[in-house]
């Protein structure tokens, strides 16, 4: 009961701190989220991560300079440090042996140990004005009022619609820079601008959730989404979701358990949303792609049986003979346990039926068992023909295609090679109007 009031009285947003903390980190969210989806496609994550980092002195320099907590002025000097941080890494990748991940490593160790000091150093300096400034460091996303919210507004809609404006051409550059090159495009301008956007999202963000937690933010809701997409636009849409779903519910559990911080608890919510879509996304995850893989290691296993015996009825010119397991073992080697596994699918198929402890193959297995061996020989002579690869090396090869060859790639294989009559080891390749050999 208590629980349910609780919901009822965060999700009215009838308060107006309410409104304001939940508008906050949705526009956060959703904005930090899209800008993330090009940053986690170019495999730069541990940019963002750099960016977070270094952009503590900027905030600190411009409190020391201007002797105030404006928040424009604290985004001034956050986006020249995160911008200066980038120059770096790029700088010492491109003019020194070292590499772009030890460069990312070395920047931001510096940049955030120059900001801590200084943070000390405003601390121990006796200005009453430095209260609040250590939030930064983990965020204050409980605490934000109308002017924090009109800032996030106004960025979101500068990020979003840079991401807009320019989609085609972050897009191209995320996917396929040389490209990009090779046709025109001006790559150095769009990199500076998705940086600079970058930046920008980073430096609103870690009034949120802070320096330490902003590359989560950045990254984790992009690859969430990725998970169940492999279309961009709908990756991004997806992403802004996660990303928005997550500040709304990371601010409802904070406000549910007041001890508890709500930027750490957007990037737990962010986390369980990431963790859940690798297990279950119907594409992607780990359960779908665990269940592909068993679907095919079954389909394998019917194929080899069904050919077996087909090619068994071929050498013996009887198609319809009872066999038994030992007969099927001992012409290819199966666990028994594994074979008849096999033999039962095929029988629920009707491909094959037992009949006093001896399997025989029926009319449909037979036809089934024909397709394998017809689509193994033709790809065995398209190898020797079209590839020129020695007959004795071809058998494996065709042993992998034979299950994943669909109808229509059988039918052109079959009109390209003008419905050949022997393979490469002059076998003869069986077709569907061939008449049964036991007539």
């Amino acid at each position: 009961m208590w629980l349910f009031e609780q919901i009822v009285e965060f999700f009215s947003f009838q308060d107006v701190n309410i409104r304001y903390v939940a508008l906050g980190t949705l526009l956060l969210g959703a904005s930090s989220a899209v800008v993330g989806c090009f940053t986690f496609l170019r495999k730069k994550a541990l940019v963002g991560d750099t960016i977070a980092h270094s952009i503590l002195p900027g905030i600190c320099l411009s409190f020391i300079i201007f002797k105030t907590k404006d928040p424009l002025m604290l985004l001034l000097g956050a986006m020249l440090s995160g911008w200066l941080s980038v120059y770096v890494v790029d700088y010492i990748s491109a003019n020194s042996k070292i590499k772009p991940d030890t460069a990312i490593g070395l920047t931001l160790s510096v940049f955030f140990g120059v900001g801590i000091l200084l943070l000390t150093h405003i601390q121990h300096s006796g200005n009453s004005a430095q209260a609040g400034l250590d939030k930064f460091l983990f965020g204050k996303a409980a605490s934000l009022v109308q002017n924090d919210v009109i800032t996030f507004g106004i960025v979101s809609v500068i990020l979003i619609g840079t991401i807009i404006l320019f989609f085609k051409q972050f897009s191209l550059i995320s996917f396929d820079v040389h490209f990009a090159k090779t046709i025109g495009l001006s790559v150095r301008t769009f990199e500076v601008i998705l940086s600079t956007i970058t930046v920008l999202a980073v430096a609103i963000g870690i009034q949120t959730v802070g320096v330490v937690l902003m590359a989560a933010m950045l990254i984790t809701p992009a690859a969430a989404a990725r998970f169940w997409t492999d279309k961009l636009k709908v990756m991004v849409i997806i992403a802004a979701i996660i990303g928005g779903v997550s500040g709304i519910f990371g601010a409802f559990i904070s406000y549910t358990a007041p001890s508890m911080p709500t930027g750490p608890w957007i990037v737990a919510v962010l986390s369980f949303i990431a963790i859940g879509s690798m297990l279950v996304a119907p594409k992607n995850g780990a359960i779908s792609k665990s269940r592909k893989q068993k679907k095919n290691q079954r389909k394998i296993l019917e194929d080899n049986i069904i050919k077996l015996l087909y090619k068994l009825g071929e050498k013996e010119n009887e198609f319809f003979k009872n066999r038994s397991i030992r007969t099927l073992k001992n012409y290819r080697e199966y666990p028994e346990k594994k074979l008849l596994k096999g033999l039962n699918i095929l029988k629920k198929k009707n491909q094959v039926v037992l009949v006093n402890d001896l399997w025989v193959l029926t009319e449909e297995g037979k036809k089934a068992g024909m397709r394998v061996v017809r689509i193994h020989r033709l790809w065995e002579l398209y190898l020797t023909t079209y590839l020129r690869i020695a007959p004795d090396h071809v058998h494996e090869d065709a042993e992998t295609i034979e299950h994943i060859i669909t109808p229509e790639m059988e039918s052109k294989l079959e009109h390209l090679l003008d419905y050949p009559e022997k393979d490469p080891h002059s076998a003869n390749i069986p077709y569907k109007n061939e008449k049964d050999i036991n007539e």
